[in-house]
């Protein structure tokens, strides 16, 4: 289990990151200063994250060697994954808000969805082997535990934000 006195710092920050992915998209008239506190709160976010697996881990300091840069690498691809799925939620927002969604737009939607969550499973599944070679077969599992654990937060977050098709 994640150590209860870095959880409540993590559920706050995420459920913050999960309530601004959960918004429509941004329009042109927002100012600059928006965006720049969007990249602060990701910031912290991708910080406090790493605090959160960093003292899960328990890592020697030969295994953080290797598995930090694994991590990075590892985070930079998830991110290009949690891009597009910011992306299909706007899109689901934008039509939302126009009314009723065209079945065309749903199934869309859905493809992408779903597409999103076979390239993260691929991509999980990629970085076994450069885990295994940084770290014993348990904290492989251990971390993608914790992983699984934050992204779950995440997505439960967006689906009660997020209202039903109609």
């Amino acid at each position: 289990m994640i150590r209860n006195y870095s959880w409540d710092m993590l559920r706050t920050i995420l459920l913050i990151l999960a309530a601004t992915l959960a918004l429509p998209a941004v329009g042109a008239e927002d100012t600059q200063a928006g965006a720049s506190d969007m990249e602060i709160l990701r910031d912290k976010v991708r910080a406090d994250k790493k605090f959160i697996v960093a003292e899960n881990m328990d890592l020697s300091e030969e295994e953080a060697k290797g598995f930090w840069p694994v991590y990075e690498a590892y985070q930079a691809d998830l991110h290009k994954l949690n891009e597009r799925m910011a992306k299909v939620i706007n899109e689901y927002a934008l039509a939302y808000n126009k009314g009723a969604l065209m079945d065309k737009t749903a199934r869309k939607l859905i493809d992408e969805a779903i597409d999103i969550d076979v390239d993260e499973a691929k991509l999980k599944k990629s970085y076994v082997p450069k885990l295994s070679k940084v770290l014993s077969g348990v904290k492989v599992a251990r971390y993608l535990q914790i992983e699984n654990k934050l992204r779950a937060i995440v997505r439960y977050e967006l689906a009660s934000a997020i209202p039903l098709v109609y």
